[in-house]
């Protein structure tokens, strides 16, 4: 019925589980309400459920494969399974405390991505930031925070770059505003490091950077910061990510994700090379 990528998450086996569902439901012509029904539940549920926005109870993905006329016990078991892998709780759930949900969210995916593209105006990328950066950024943003959650939210992020270490890890491909780059957060020192930090991470195979300079001037995504994340199973969607000051918006739409794909393109073309990009690094270093 579906493959399930070494190394995928709690996350993308939830949206996988939910595609499946709905697959299901629809090749039978059962609404969700009349789905709903069947397990005690609304139609919202049943929406919830096939987006792989909330956990699945085995009850309930029973009752809806008799629904759906799945009686085949090895399709059935294979199903009952995931059940169990997408309800585990992922690495970072000791950390929900300081992660807001539509945060946890991200988190997943990104563990699960196979590429990840983002576009940065503000800040390095957070997969990318040396622990003096990123305590400095954080310590920026959670005014009145007591040190010890400061450190956690440190520890939270560095954690989260092991995802680009290993022989799963994504592809991971950034554009850095050159304005993030001589933001001399954490002071010159801090950035010094955090800039020799992206040199070094130039000799990753699965790392590639570019800045978007200044000598540029305007350019397609003035609109701000934005990330794109592409799944090794065909099931799953690409899905753009844009994070907002209090939460954040998660597009799987194919025009929406065509749409940031095209201001990625553009953004990779009028960018440095990643040899200029170590040039301009260099430069920086200098000019700090």
């Amino acid at each position: 019925m579906m493959q399930i990528q070494p190394g995928s998450g709690p996350t993308a086996l939830r949206i996988l589980l939910g595609s499946q569902l709905r697959r299901l439901r629809e090749n039978k012509g059962i609404t969700r309400e009349e789905a709903g029904q069947t397990i005690r539940g609304s139609e919202s549920k049943i929406s919830r459920m096939e987006l792989g926005r909330v956990g699945f109870k085995e009850r309930d993905v029973a009752d809806l494969l008799s629904l759906y006329g799945v009686e085949d016990e090895e399709t059935r078991t294979v199903v009952m399974d995931l059940v169990e892998k997408a309800n585990e709780p992922g690495w970072w759930h000791r950390f929900s405390d300081l992660l807001p949900s539509w945060f946890q969210a991200y988190v997943g995916l990104e563990e699960a991505a196979q590429r990840i593209r983002t576009y940065e105006v503000q800040f390095v990328p957070g997969l990318l930031q040396t622990k003096e950066y990123a305590r400095a950024v954080i310590t920026a943003g959670a005014v009145g925070a007591a040190p010890e959650e400061i450190s956690r939210r440190v520890d939270l992020r560095l954690e989260r770059q092991s995802v680009l270490d290993g022989d799963n890890s994504p592809r991971f491909w950034a554009v850095i505003d050159e304005a993030a780059l001589r933001r001399p957060i954490g002071g010159v020192e801090v950035m010094r490091g955090q800039i020799q930090h992206l040199v070094d991470l130039m000799n990753q195979p699965n790392i590639t950077i570019q800045v978007m300079p200044f000598s540029y001037g305007g350019h397609a995504a003035e609109g701000g910061a934005f990330s794109i994340l592409r799944f090794g199973d065909p099931e799953l969607p690409d899905i753009v990510y844009v994070e907002q000051l209090a939460s954040a918006l998660y597009l799987d739409k194919r025009d929406e994700v065509d749409r940031y794909s095209e201001v990625m393109e553009r953004l990779c073309a009028v960018s440095t090379t990643p040899v200029e990009t170590v040039d301009l690094l260099q430069q920086i270093m200098t000019d700090l």
